[in-house]
């Protein structure tokens, strides 16, 4: 099997760099590609903990940068689909190296249950990132990027934000613009 062109680059550029694909969740390597069982999709990310797999479209194959689709792991076998993840394949491993960089260091990086008011302080403190909702389909509670004096946020649809500063003084500055109970606040 032939792969698509985004992905066959993406390999090639950072498919060997664990540090900026698999901090959290498993980029496979080229050799554990495969495909589903049910013959939908071939399979190259899975997350941590087994409970969701990313992957491409069998019968889009023939098209270069290809939508991307996740699957939950249901205890229900039967009722297990490939949901609308994101639009191009390109931006999905844009949004690797984004979410994993959220993961890299925890010294840098932290996570906050978030609610409402912790929202609005987001998006009054730190500029939205032109990067679309995702997944694909949830206009309304989808994950959006936020970018900060050497800040790099992410909302996940309201319920969390996770936070990397490029210095521990950065991220820390990122808590006081959002104060809020930290995962990794010790101050």
């Amino acid at each position: 099997m032939r792969l698509p062109a985004a992905l066959r680059e993406a390999y090639l550029l950072f498919g060997r760099r664990r540090d900026l694909t698999s901090n959290y969740d498993v980029l496979l390597g080229p050799a554990e590609l495969y495909v589903d069982e049910a013959g939908q999709a071939l399979v190259f990310r899975h997350e941590n903990q087994g409970a969701a797999s990313w992957g491409i479209l069998l019968d889009g194959l023939q098209d270069d940068d290809l939508a991307v689709f996740s699957r939950t792991d249901l205890a229900d076998k039967s009722a297990e689909r490939w949901e609308g993840w994101l639009g191009r394949l390109s931006l999905c491993f844009i949004e690797i190296v984004l979410s994993e960089s959220l993961h890299a260091d925890e010294e840098r990086c932290d996570f906050l249950d978030s609610d409402a008011s912790d929202v609005e302080l987001l998006e009054e403190n730190f500029v939205r990132l032109p990067f679309p909702l995702y997944p694909t389909g949830d206009d309304e509670n989808g994950s959006r990027w936020f970018l900060g004096q050497d800040a790099l946020l992410r909302d996940d649809a309201g319920a969390a934000i996770f936070a990397r500063g490029r210095t521990a003084e950065d991220l820390d500055r990122v808590r006081n613009l959002i104060p809020a109970d930290w995962l990794n606040d010790n101050c």
